[in-house]
C-alpha cells in the first residue's frame, strides 16, 4: 500500500520509457476490483516491468478488470489492448481520445495530416522535418494492440471496489486528457496523468496538435485544478504532488514567464514558431523537434487571441509584434501562491 491513509490499497508501478520523458507511473488500485489506471508503452521491457509489479501483487494481466486511461499517448496506452486481450476488461478513456487509443484509421490519418501540416505551418527546416518524422517512424509499433475501448464524459464516475473514482476533462497537453479525482486522506485527490507534473511542464502545442488554443485550454486546466482545491495529485511522471494548487499556480507563472520572453524575440523582427523556438530551447532531437515548435506555437497563438501578435507574411507563417508595451498579465489567471511547500 503506498499510504495507510487512504484507506485502499494503491500502488505505483515505475515504468520504463526510453523513447518520450522518462519513467511512467501506471497506478493500481486493488480492492474487490483490480483497476490500472495508464498501462506504459507497448515495448518488451515496460511489458516485463508493468508484469512484475502485478506479480508482487500476486496478479497478471488476466486478473486486471478495468482500464483506466488519462490520455492516448502511447507511454500512458501502449499495453492496454494486450491486457484487454489477456483479461476481456473494459478499457475506458475520455471521448476526445477515444477513436485514437482504438487506432481508428480515419482518426489516426487525420491527426498525422494534422501533425504534418502544422509542422510545415511552423517553418521547420526540411532537414528537422525528415529527422523528425524518421523519430516518429522508428517507434511505429509503440501504441500496441487496440483495445475496444468505452468512452466517457467529464464527470463520469467509477466504482472500482468501493472507490468511487470522477473523471476530470483536464485538456490541453492532450485533447482527451482526463483525470480522476477521489476522496483521499485529508481531501480530494486527483489522478492527473500529464495534466500536472511534479518536475517539469507537460508540453503544449506539440505533443497533441489536434488541439487549437492549446495554452489557453491548459491554463484553464490549470485554473480548475487550483480552484478545486486537490490536497494531492498523482501524476503520469514522477512521485505524488502534494501541493496540487501549488503546482498549478507554479505552470501559470512558468508560461507567462515565456510568453514575455516570446515577446523579446519578436522585438527583433517577425518571426516564425521555428525560429522562436530555436531562440527559447536551442538545438533539439527527437521528440522535442515537435515539441518545441509546438510549444513555441502555442505562446504565440495566444497572444495572437489576445491581440498582442498577428500574421506576417504572404503565407502568415510569421508573427510579428501589435503592441509596444502590452498587458501580458490579462491573458493568465491569477493563481494566489500556496503556503504549502515541498512540492
Amino acid at each position: 500500500m503506498t499510504d495507510p491513509g487512504l484507506g485502499f490499497d494503491l500502488e505505483v508501478v515505475s515504468l520504463g520509457n526510453r523513447a518520450f520523458e522518462g519513467n511512467n507511473d501506471s497506478y493500481l488500485i486493488d480492492t474487490e476490483e483490480t483497476t490500472l489506471i495508464d498501462t506504459g508503452v507497448a515495448v518488451e521491457a515496460t511489458r516485463r516491468q508493468l508484469r512484475a509489479g502485478l506479480d508482487a501483487r500476486g496478479l497478471g494481466f488476466a486478473d486486471v478488470e478495468r482500464v483506466l486511461l488519462t490520455h492516448h499517448h502511447a507511454d500512458h496506452a501502449g499495453l492496454a489492448g494486450e491486457i484487454q486481450a489477456a483479461s476481456g476488461c473494459p478499457v475506458h478513456v475520455h471521448e476526445a481520445d477515444a477513436p485514437l487509443v482504438a487506432q481508428e484509421p480515419a482518426a489516426t490519418d487525420a491527426a498525422e495530416d494534422r501533425l504534418r501540416d502544422r509542422v510545415d505551418a511552423w517553418g521547420m527546416p526540411d532537414p528537422k522535418r525528415e529527422e523528425l518524422l524518421a523519430f516518429l517512424d522508428a517507434t511505429d509499433g509503440i501504441d500496441g494492440e487496440p483495445p475496444e475501448v468505452t468512452p466517457f464524459e467529464n464527470g463520469a464516475t467509477f466504482d472500482v471496489g468501493g472507490v468511487e473514482l470522477e473523471a476530470v476533462h483536464l485538456p490541453g497537453h492532450a485533447a482527451g486528457l482526463a483525470g480522476f479525482a477521489f476522496d483521499g486522506r485529508d481531501g480530494e485527490e486527483l489522478f492527473s496523468g500529464d495534466a500536472l507534473l511534479p518536475y517539469y511542464t507537460p508540453n503544449v502545442g506539440g505533443a497533441d496538435t489536434r488541439v487549437d488554443g492549446a495554452l489557453a485550454k491548459y491554463l484553464d486546466t490549470l485554473a480548475a485544478v487550483a480552484e478545486r482545491g486537490y490536497t494531492r495529485a498523482w501524476p503520469g511522471h514522477r512521485g505524488p504532488i502534494v501541493d496540487p494548487p501549488g503546482r498549478a499556480a507554479d505552470i501559470v507563472a512558468h508560461h507567462r514567464r515565456r510568453t514575455e520572453r516570446v515577446l523579446e524575440i519578436l522585438s527583433d523582427g517577425p518571426a516564425t514558431p521555428w525560429t522562436v523556438s530555436d531562440e527559447l530551447f536551442g538545438s533539439l532531437s527527437d521528440i522535442h523537434v515537435l515539441h518545441g515548435p509546438g510549444e513555441a506555437f502555442a505562446h504565440l497563438e495566444h497572444l495572437e487571441a489576445g491581440g498582442i501578435v498577428g500574421r506576417a507574411g504572404p503565407e502568415g507563417r510569421r508573427f510579428e509584434r501589435l503592441v509596444d508595451d502590452p498587458d501580458v498579465a490579462r491573458l493568465f489567471p491569477d493563481l494566489p501562491a500556496s503556503p504549502r511547500h515541498g512540492r
